[in-house]
Formats: structure tokens, sequence, C-alpha cells
């Protein structure tokens, strides 16, 4: 790839990261939404309990996003491709759209409607928040919004950068798949197997960037990020997601882990950090924290973009 691509394949980074900072996600006709109904509907075709068909489902799906994106930087007009990159990357990242819901989470914990807090905690994780006092209201956010800030800011941006528009759509598309079919239930067991491995996989550098940004974003307490980081991380059950939980345990100076309801299955993790318990009041500090490190990401990532080839362009 020419210097001139590899620099308007980064600029489309930094402009979808602004546009996402300024607009969140689509409000309609999202494309992840619809590869959310595409994936639903090979699903039901062909869904059955067992790893290999498992393996199909995310391999089609999976390369086929890969292969759009491949399709979709084809041309080399410097205009089309800052703007395919740009849109690609609006589409796949969900750091405002995050922060928005964690706010809102928080003003209604600071209005004391804590029923409406609870609602609306659903948007943001899978446990049942029917019991779910304050602080653990709270913690439910800090824990979403640091692995969100990873799985949802960081890493596709880290794909972009090694892979231009197929790495955003690919990896978005295995993300997705591993939320809809790679969690733990006796229908997914085999089936969403592969889309669990593939997500752990790319999720890799992600999270490791991701923590390292933490301890950017948090100077005067990077030593303790990084300690706790080393110390705790192994103990949470994903091996990315205990990384960057960590780090923003050890950047807050709190606690996470703890006891999680989900229907009748219930989770004791590992504690996380040496701090106090979390309180409402961290989670604007959450907030800030995250958006610190996703213009580190992209300022990280829209540079190592303008440095490699994109393998579609080889």
């Amino acid at each position: 790839m020419a210097e001139a691509e590899r620099v308007s394949s980064a600029l489309g980074l930094a402009l979808g990261f602004a546009l996402d900072r300024a607009f969140g996600d689509p409000r309609r006709f999202h494309p992840v939404a619809g590869f959310g109904r595409t994936a639903s509907a090979l699903e039901a075709r062909w869904y059955a309990d067992d790893r290999a068909r498992g393996v199909l489902h995310t391999g089609v799906l999976v390369g086929g996003a890969v292969g759009l994106g491949v399709l979709l930087e084809r041309p080399s007009w410097r205009g089309w491709r800052i703007g395919v990159t740009a849109v690609a990357t609006w589409a796949v990242l969900g750091g405002r759209s995050l922060e928005r819901e964690a706010l809102a989470v928080h003003a209604h914990l600071a209005d004391g409607d804590l029923p409406a807090a609870r609602q609306r905690l659903t948007h943001l994780v899978g446990r049942d928040p029917s019991a779910l006092g304050p602080g653990e209201i709270a913690r439910a956010v800090v824990e979403s919004v640091a692995e969100n800030t990873s799985d949802a800011v960081v890493a596709p941006l880290v794909w972009g950068a090694i892979a231009g528009v197929p790495g955003l759509l690919g990896y978005r598309a295995a993300n997705t798949l591993d939320a809809m079919v790679g969690h733990r239930s006796a229908r997914y067991e085999r089936f969403g197997w592969a889309s669990a491995r593939v997500d752990d996989l790319l999720n890799l550098p992600g999270a490791r960037l991701a923590g390292l940004l933490t301890a950017v974003a948090a100077p005067e307490r990077a030593g303790v990020v990084l300690a706790t980081w080393r110390r705790d991380a192994a103990g949470h059950p994903s091996p990315n997601a205990g990384v960057v939980e960590a780090a923003f345990a050890g950047a807050l100076g709190v606690h996470l882990g703890g006891t999680n309801v989900y229907g009748d299955r219930v989770e004791h993790r590992a504690i996380m950090g040496s701090g106090r318990a979390v309180e409402p009041d961290d989670v604007p500090r959450t907030a800030v924290l995250a958006r610190r490190v996703g213009i580190g990401a992209v300022l990280a990532c829209a540079g190592l973009r303008a440095l490699l080839r994109s393998p579609s362009q080889s």
C-alpha cells in the first residue's frame, strides 16, 4: 500500500472515532443490527448441538464480513478510502453510547430512583439487577465500562490498524457473534464454542493495549494499575476482561468483582484491586477514564495504521 493510502486509512480511523464521540451509535438502520438479523436467520437454518456446526456458523459470518471489507477497500481513490474507513470505524465503535448508558444509570442513582437505575442497568449487563443496591449497581457499571472500553473501542481500533476495513468488520462480526451465541448455556455450550474462542483470540491485543493505556491515562497511579493487572487479572474467568477490569480498579482506587447473579446462575468472581468498594460517584470518574483510554487508542492505532500494509492491498 502506498504511503498516501496508508495515511488515508489512518485519517479514516481518526475520523470514525470522532464520529462515534460526536454521535454515538446510529439510532436507526445500524449495520450491526442487520448483521445480527442475518446471524439469527442462519442459526435457525443450520443450528445443531455440535461444535462443527458452530465452526461453520462463525467461519461463514466472520469470513463474510472480512470479504465485504476487502471489497469495500479495493478502490484506491483517497477520498473513498478515508470515507469508507471512517464509516466502518463509526459503525463498529461503541464508546460514546457506552458512556451515555453509564451516565444514565448514574443520573438515576443520583436522583435516588433505584428501580429506574436497575432497569437502565440491563442495557449494560446481563446480570439480574433486581436485588442490587446503589453500590452494586455502580460496580456493575464500572465493570461493564471497563470491559467494553476494550471490546468496543480499543480492540476494533487495533484491528483497524492491523488490517484496515476487513479488520474492523471481521472483528465486530466475531464480537457480535460472541454476544449472541458465545455465552454459557445448554443451547450454546457446543454451537457457540468457536465464536467464543475466536472473540477471545481477537481481543488479546486490544485488552493488553487497553491495560497499558489505562496506566497512561492515570499517570499518578500507573504503578498501582500495572501491579493490580499482574496480581489480579488472571482470577477473572475471561482472559481479556480481567486485564482491563484489574487495570481500571487500580486506576480508580477501588475493588471490583464479587458475587453476580445471572438468572438462576450465580458466579463468585475474584476480587480485583485493593481499594474501597465502588460508590455511585465512581461512575463519572470511570467514564472520564474510559474516554482518555479511547483517545490514547485512536492516536496509537492511527499512527500504527499509517505504517502498516493492508492484507487486501498486498
